[in-house]
């Protein structure tokens, strides 16, 4: 059963986040470009290795249309090896001024599980923090984010990335899911964080019966009164079904992301921003018909 206690005191759900005191309108879906750079990323490792060719890639997804753009510098695949916190950030921070700098106006998220380069990453000039194990990997993201007061992207994952694909098993996933968002978004209200969003962690510990099951009940998760991220771009839970590799799951990645638009996701977090921001049109498109 979900917890009994939920939200006593909460606000109703913003259409928007308090990005260093710019609002980021929601009220409309919008799109996270992804960025890595790093060598070994199931679909886009080792593409950006100079600043030339990641200023061209980050305007480019801006260009198309992107609200945010999502750097990391830690591959989360399954199997993936850590980096240390010091690895991470040696590798990480350079790439985050040269990306200020270019683009002064743009809204950042960091894609990290460690509070020290959180902390690093947004006095840099980071907007954001996109933590993929929830705070469960680093007791002490929790309080960071507290202090810095930045949003959050509150992701589930079963186990941690080097072993979260053996054997994930839950006895009813959607159910497990919404508890644990439940628990860690009381804990996250209590330390003062106001502005959470959600991501029920497409493929992280999760089997694709478990990954279906999220998509086709994301609606479920509105209730907990946060906007909801999906990020389900060229995961394993399309090439899985359509017997194709990565590189080829563009049209299947469209597919998932427009089920999840229907189902009340307000971000994307995508490899493709251009054909993000066309599924967004078409759906607003045909939510603005009253019948």
């Amino acid at each position: 059963m979900l917890q009994d206690t939920f939200f006593n005191s909460r606000n109703p759900a913003r259409a928007g986040l308090n990005c260093r005191g710019t609002l980021l309108d929601l009220s409309t879906p919008v799109v996270m470009g992804v960025f890595n750079i790093t060598p070994d990323s199931f679909f886009d490792g080792g593409r950006y290795v100079d600043d030339k060719d990641m200023l061209a890639q980050v305007e480019k997804m801006l260009s198309d249309g992107a609200a945010i753009i999502d750097v990391g510098a830690q591959s989360t695949r399954p199997r993936a090896t850590f980096l240390t916190a010091n690895e991470e950030s040696n590798r990480l921070m350079p790439a985050l001024r040269l990306l200020r700098r270019n683009f002064p106006d743009a809204v950042f998220s960091v894609d990290t599980f460690y509070a020290e380069v959180a902390k690093a990453a947004v006095h840099e000039g980071v907007d954001i923090v996109n933590d993929v194990s929830g705070g469960t990997i680093d007791p002490g993201m929790f309080d960071t984010i507290a202090e810095l007061k930045v949003p959050y992207i509150l992701m589930h994952i079963q186990g941690a990335p080097q072993t979260m694909q053996r054997e994930p098993h839950y006895e009813d996933v959607v159910k497990e899911v919404l508890n644990y968002f439940i628990e860690r978004v009381n804990q996250l209200w209590s330390k003062g964080v106001h502005d959470i969003i959600i991501d029920p962690g497409f493929g992280f510990g999760k089997t694709n019966e478990h990954n279906y099951s999220l998509l086709k009940h994301l609606d479920l998760f509105r209730m907990l009164d946060c906007p909801v991220m999906a990020g389900v771009s060229r995961k394993s839970m399309i090439n899985k079904v359509l017997n194709i590799k990565a590189a080829e799951a563009l049209n299947g990645t469209t597919v998932l992301n427009t089920i999840a638009l229907m189902k009340g996701a307000n971000i994307l977090r995508v490899h493709d921003v251009k054909e993000a921001v066309e599924a967004i049109k078409l759906v607003e498109h045909v939510n603005s018909y009253i019948l």
